[in-house]
């Protein structure tokens, strides 16, 4: 199934468009995406670091996703770099 992830923050350097596709087996786990973006990103973009990907968190319109979960069928995600401020 093919997944649309929207990047924000720092993760907007990975594509120039704001977002990747990936391609990932139907009912594979937020986890697997993860690791899938991941080998995307180094050959992409390797300025952007892994513990930058690891440190994100996936979520739909609705809800942060954890890694155990399923990707939801419309294929739609946003990744949200962490943040920190005052």
């Amino acid at each position: 199934m093919r997944i649309r992830i929207d990047l924000f923050g720092a993760l907007r350097d990975v594509d120039a468009k704001g977002y990747v596709e990936l391609e990932v087996p139907r009912g594979s786990s937020v986890g697997a995406l993860r690791e899938h973006l991941r080998a995307h990103v180094r050959q992409h973009a390797p300025s952007i670091g892994d513990n930058l990907i690891r440190g994100s968190a996936f979520a739909d319109a609705h809800e942060i996703l954890h890694d155990h979960r399923v990707i939801p069928e419309d294929g739609e995600l946003a990744l949200l770099p962490p943040v920190s401020g005052g």
